[in-house]
């Protein structure tokens, strides 16, 4: 059984008694295996599967728990278990009280934010200051949501950015019609799922009941999902973390949840352990010395339990920065280890463009996590934005993100459009399509409110007739959609694939089946020549015909690749979920793994390179000027050291040749006990 296989530290931690449990677990020193020790207790112990709730951040990680667990129960048993992280958690649990949901991820809804945000006009205010972006104000109040539980956003804006003071109401006004179109259309974010189901807990009458939450990486827990947490009527958690591991401030993150647990918890219980089990002893000595120069929050004094000769972490310098890619790659090259067991961790995306592209120069196998995601692919959101548009025809986002593509039609237009097929079809965009309203003018006119920047529109109506020299079907000539006279000739034949693509997927029952319509599609098609022309456009304006052909291979291969992913599901609802919840955890490709230090997380490799240790660079000047700090910066690099086992190279360059930069080395190399 795991527990009989477990340190003094360990097994005293995982038996220990119902009530509020902390476990200091520093990097390397078994938390999971722990965790699944504590699971087997509570289970040897007479408590229900369906009674525990494991809370994890990444499902990848609930899933390793959940399988270690299974070899010592019953594999049905063990099934039974609440695991997943807080937002699957979330969304399974309102799912199955009857809630109406449909999850959007952030980039999806900001399309919509967009598209509101665009309906306002900022000139009439006399202010030096620029207003936010949609995009820069999704993010704001995204993190807003995730850090505070008292204040309003406008009273929140104002202690960390009262310049904007100006545009307050005009970003309420924002906000509150996009609340009202999420909540009009069953939207939610990942933010919303959370206090969505909080707010369920609260009312008492879920019918959830739980005798214990496991809780992993608690350090990185913000103060949405602490609250979360606490709407749970349990007396027994057990929280598994470390504090100076605590890396997502910059998503709200909290480390004083972490902090004051003891404060918070009179009779609170704080195990620590202190045997490393990953790293040498020179390596874990190094990021020790770093990450001793941040306040101590919990007494700790880490033990190295692997014995024999390692090789002395090393310092690799050089004199340009791109040198210093080229450089690493020439050394991964030349290097024993399997390119698989290779980690190359970057704190700054456009470090790892220059690893990439000096690997596959080399001809070595790369995959990338951290940085760009095959999900955030324009052609793959595409596709996905098509099929979620079969599932549910009354998708907004889907529908705005498509017909972005079309010629003369933005964000803002997408929405009218949008709007209009509504009230053609009577709430569906099918009907609309199919069995249309004979409607004069289906597009509404906007109201004029000056101090909220909104301004009337005036849609002009024009002849369908215009089209008929067109190779449109008839039934989609008489439209309503297309009295419209800003609907130009490349708007109205975009309009028609997408109504062929529609009429021609009715029977389609799998994800696989799906898939390949969406790839024959003409709308597809019109997309991904207008991706593959952009991609081939030179600086001068010319195409070249060599580069566009290339990057409609590429794009297909990435239509294969998620053609390949959908052999593995048989529902098509299912599979979009399952993209929505977890595609951040999904990377591509095989051979040496390149990732930015988030990604990295609870990962280790035989070997690890961090490179750019510059200053400015990592730490990173600009972030922390943005509301970082340096104590977050060097936990990043804390992080970063321990997920080496043997072997730890730190890089930095002195010169930016293209930037005409010059540097000095990273503070955390004089702090590692490198001379200067």
């Amino acid at each position: 059984m795991p527990l009989s296989r477990l340190n003094q530290e360990q097994y005293a931690a995982a038996t220990a008694p119902f009530g509020h449990n902390l476990i200091i677990a520093s990097a390397g020193t078994g938390k999971t295996s722990t965790i699944v020790a504590r699971i087997a207790h509570l289970l040897q112990n007479g408590v229900k599967p369906e009674e525990i709730l494991l809370l994890t951040f990444t499902n990848k990680a609930a899933a390793e728990m959940i399988e270690r667990t299974a070899r010592f129960f019953n594999n049905e048993t063990v099934k039974r278990i609440e695991a997943g992280t807080f937002h699957a958690v979330s969304y399974k649990l309102l799912k199955k009280i009857g809630k109406n949901i449909i999850l959007k991820q952030p980039k999806e809804l900001k399309i919509l934010l967009k598209a509101i945000h665009a309906k306002r006009r900022f000139t009439h205010i006399d202010s030096s200051v620029k207003p936010y972006q949609a995009q820069y104000l999704y993010d704001l109040f995204s993190l807003y949501q995730n850090s505070e539980l008292t204040l309003t956003f406008s009273e929140w804006l104002k202690n960390n950015d009262s310049e904007h003071s100006v545009y307050f109401d005009i970003y309420e006004d924002i906000l509150e019609e996009f609340r009202a179109e999420k909540e009009a259309f069953s939207y939610v974010d990942f933010n919303d799922l959370l206090i969505f189901f909080r707010e369920e807990l609260k009312k008492g009458n879920t019918g959830l009941f739980f005798k214990e939450i496991l809780i992993d990486e608690y350090q990185d827990t913000n103060s949405l999902q602490g609250s979360l947490i606490k709407a749970f009527t349990c007396g027994s958690v057990f929280c598994v973390g470390d504090y100076d591991q605590s890396i997502y401030a910059f998503n709200g993150a909290n480390i004083k949840i972490i902090g004051t647990f003891k404060e918070r918890y009179a009779n609170a219980n704080i195990f620590t352990l202190d045997k490393n089990y990953r790293s040498s002893h020179m390596i874990l000595s190094l990021a020790n010395r770093v990450i001793e120069k941040n306040p101590r929050l919990y007494p700790k004094e880490l033990k190295v339990t692997r014995e024999g000769e390692f090789e002395t972490p090393k310092l690799l310098a050089y004199n340009e920065l791109f040198e210093q890619y080229q450089a690493i790659a020439e050394k991964i090259s030349r290097s024993n280890s399997a390119h698989s067991e290779i980690a190359v961790i970057f704190r700054n995306n456009s470090s790892a463009d220059g690893i990439e592209a000096g690997l596959r120069e080399l001809g070595i196998k790369c995959k990338r996590k951290g940085g760009n995601s095959f999900f955030d692919s324009y052609e793959v959101k595409a596709m996905l934005d098509l099929m979620s548009l079969f599932v549910n025809p009354k998708d907004m986002m889907a529908f705005i993100h498509i017909f972005e593509y079309a010629k003369g039609v933005g964000a803002a237009f997408s929405k009218e459009l949008f709007d209009a097929l509504l009230e053609i079809g009577g709430g569906d965009i099918k009907e609309a399509f199919f069995k249309p309203k004979d409607i004069e003018n289906p597009f509404k006119k906007r109201g004029k409110n000056t101090q909220l920047g909104l301004f009337d529109d005036i849609h002009d109506t024009g002849s369908v007739g215009r089209f008929y020299h067109l190779d449109f079907e008839e039934a989609f000539l008489s439209n309503p959609i297309l009295k419209n006279s800003r609907i130009n000739e490349e708007a109205a034949k975009f309009i028609h694939n997408f109504y062929k693509f529609l009429k021609e997927s009715r029977m389609i029952k799998l994800p696989l089946s799906l898939c390949e319509h969406v790839m024959n599609s003409s709308v597809f098609e019109e997309i991904v020549n207008l991706l593959a022309k952009k991609r081939g456009t030179l600086k001068d304006g010319s195409v070249d015909s060599k580069l566009v052909d290339e990057a409609k291979e590429r794009i297909m291969r990435k239509a294969w690749l998620l053609k390949d992913l959908a052999k593995n599901y048989r529902e098509i609802p299912s599979f979009l979920n399952a993209l929505t919840l977890g595609s951040s955890e999904m990377s591509e490709g095989e051979g040496v793994n390149l990732l930015s230090i988030h990604a990295s997380k609870g990962l280790e490799f035989k070997e690890v390179y961090v490179v750019d240790l510059m200053d400015g660079r990592f730490p990173n000047k600009k972030l922390m000027n943005m509301g970082g700090s340096l104590e977050e910066e060097r936990r990043l690099f804390y992080v970063a050291a321990t997920r080496a086992k043997d072997r730890l190279f730190l890089s930095f360059a002195r010169y930016d040749k293209i930037k005409k930069i010059e540097y000095l080395p990273s503070q955390f190399l004089s702090e590692a006990g490198f001379a200067s």
